[in-house]
């Protein structure tokens, strides 16, 4: 029993410590890389590039491994809630896996568009972030909270008031990624709007180190049942 109690304590600092830690990582990814300025030419892109190229390619590796242990924190969330072998669970995973890939591509474009061979390079992959950031309001940032957050109602993992919060923002980022749908680019406002998934974030993993002590007694409850 103290062995289950110890190894369920450290995987909430663990997944808590991991979260904390993608959530900064992003946070200085967007600090470090603000993009250029709306309407550059080809000329003012490759000076942007030239004068920060260690800042892109900085805030790129950020924003690629930041994703990741945010990912992680999730799937600890699903397995102290007992949930891996549920649908919930199962689309969980899923829609991690959704939102990695559009981080990636995401992250991608932020490389190529160092490249000045071919000239229209940089323009090319500014205007196709452009598009990929759609499909963080579309599905993956839907397709992740949606399941997290029913997660999150049908366990004592986190308050049941996360597992709402979770809800609301998956309904949020999908009804934006409806209503904007026929903007090819996404107004400052909308994109600004991804900070609110950073806080929940970071309250979540906050929250899980904190309920540590609680949750290794109803972990340990819930593993004795299962091996009855």
């Amino acid at each position: 029993m103290n062995r289950i109690l110890g190894a369920t304590q450290s995987r909430c600092i663990a997944g808590g410590l991991s979260g904390v830690c993608g959530v900064v990582l992003l946070g200085l990814s967007f600090a470090i890389n603000n993009g250029p300025p709306a309407g550059a030419t080809s000329a003012e892109l490759a000076n942007f590039a030239q004068q920060n190229y260690a800042k892109i390619l900085w805030g790129a590796w950020m924003q690629a491994v930041g994703p990741v242990l945010i990912v992680l924190f999730a799937f600890s969330i699903v397995y102290l809630a007992g949930a891996t072998q549920k649908v919930s669970g199962w689309m969980t995973f899923f829609g991690s896996t959704i939102l990695m890939t559009v981080t990636l591509i995401e992250v991608t474009l932020y490389i190529s568009a160092l490249y000045r061979d071919p000239t229209m390079m940089p323009s090319v992959s500014l205007h196709l972030i452009s598009a990929v950031q759609h499909l963080y309001f579309i599905v993956a940032a839907p397709a992740l909270f949606l399941p997290l957050g029913i997660v999150l109602v049908q366990s004592r993992v986190l308050p049941r008031l996360f597992g709402y919060l979770a809800l609301l923002l998956a309904s949020m980022f999908a009804a934006l990624g409806v209503i904007f749908l026929l903007r090819l680019t996404l107004p400052d406002a909308v994109t600004a709007l991804g900070a609110v998934q950073a806080l929940w974030w970071l309250a979540a993993a906050v929250a899980l180190i904190v309920r540590r002590g609680e949750l290794c007694g109803n972990f340990a409850s819930l593993q004795s049942d299962e091996t009855r």
